[in-house]
């Protein structure tokens, strides 16, 4: 139940991504702040009680780790060093965001993902699955870059102090919103710090060579700066999604971003992300199966917008894998949909009939309800 504060409130973007930087968590110090962490936590929870979905990508681990050890080198930013950190601060870290989220009776997960994981298609899947199981049930999924087994992001390298992470997750839920909170207003024409007369630049439709200069070089505590914040508007603006980066610090900062409101630099999207899953699964066509499914599940997936479940599918033609795309026909050969399969031809032709509660019965196992899911299916 929504508190009169939020009443007349209206999300403008559902479904958002907040990353929290380290400079932002650690208030410029060396350890986290609590304090920092509350007020992030009430407006995310705000967020979520007018219906919204978010993902919290978080920074933080290494500097909870420092702390907890009483690390008297803060200077020392070699691997070994640093992934010590992580294994100790990561597990403080999510104690933290649980214990606050759960004063407001939200339920949180953690997701410790790399690169590797999202560049392997099965690893994508399984990830994409998780995330938006976790979504529907109403919990709020924290995600951090898996310090201890990547190098990448530690060696303040392709990914940046989780800022590409962030995208890559935007765009693996298919985020209406990344919101990028940092602690300054968003992207100037120049630093402010060293030049007082630096002017925010509140809008982006396009990120060229200015916008890029304005970002300058990658920051000093956190490893990204807000040269791989621009990097990662870059990445999400072309899947489709509204970037915002703005000070974490301002009041109600993720309630308004996520209303519409004006706050902080707004990067405007410059693809679509329906045509691009479309592009996707169209160019897969040739090179896979097809399932032949019953009039009621056609129905289901043309005028309702629906999943194919297993209980819709009649036949399975060709051999394919969890991941690949097919064609999805009708008993009388109408070239129905296209879709991503969350289970490969062997699973389906076992399952295939069922209700979907019966498929771990058949299976021993389950990848979820859906042969295919709505989000990864286009009509053609």
């Amino acid at each position: 139940m929504t508190s009169r504060r939020l009443q007349g409130q209206h999300l403008e973007h559902r479904r958002v991504v907040v990353k929290v930087g380290t400079n932002l968590l650690t208030g410029g110090g060396e350890q986290l702040d609590a304090h920092v962490l509350a007020a992030l936590t009430e407006q995310i929870a705000d967020a979520r009680a007018l219906g919204g979905q978010l993902v919290v990508v978080s920074s933080g681990a290494i500097a909870a780790g420092r702390h907890r050890l009483g690390d008297g080198e803060p200077g020392r930013r070699d691997l070994p060093t640093r992934q010590v950190l992580a294994a100790v601060g990561q597990g403080r870290l999510m104690s933290l965001w649980d214990e606050l989220f759960e004063l407001r009776g939200v339920v949180v997960a953690q997701a410790l993902l790399t690169r590797r994981d999202l560049a392997d298609r099965l690893g994508y899947l399984n990830a994409r699955t998780t995330l938006l199981g976790l979504l529907e049930r109403g919990v709020v999924p924290i995600v951090n870059e898996n310090d201890v087994v990547s190098i990448e992001e530690i060696r303040d390298t392709v990914i940046g102090d989780n800022d590409r992470l962030s995208a890559e997750v935007a765009n693996l839920v298919d985020a209406d919103l990344l919101l990028l909170l940092t602690d300054i207003a968003g992207l100037y024409t120049a630093d402010p710090r060293h030049h007082p007369d630096a002017q925010l630049i509140q809008r982006v439709e396009r990120i060229d060579a200015a916008i890029e200069a304005a970002a300058g070089q990658p920051g000093v505590r956190g490893t990204g700066g807000m040269a791989t914040k621009v990097q990662a508007a870059r990445a999400a603006t072309a899947a489709g999604a509204h970037v915002v980066i703005a000070d974490g610090r301002a009041a109600d900062v993720v309630l308004r971003a996520a209303s519409g409101e004006a706050v902080g630099t707004h990067f405007l999207p410059t693809g679509d992300r329906v045509d691009a899953r479309r592009r996707y699964l169209l160019s897969n066509l040739q090179a896979r199966g097809r399932l032949v499914v019953d009039d009621g599940a056609a129905r289901a997936l043309e005028f309702d917008g629906k999943s194919l479940l297993p209980a819709g599918v009649l036949s399975v033609d060709g051999e394919f894998q969890r991941g690949d795309v097919v064609r999805i026909v009708t008993a009388a050969g109408h070239e129905l949909a296209a879709g991503s399969v969350n289970y490969a031809a062997a699973d389906i032709v076992r399952i295939r009939g069922l209700h979907s509660e019966r498929i771990a019965e058949a299976l021993g196992y389950e990848y979820g309800e859906e042969i295919v899911h709505r989000n990864q299916l286009v009509l053609l």
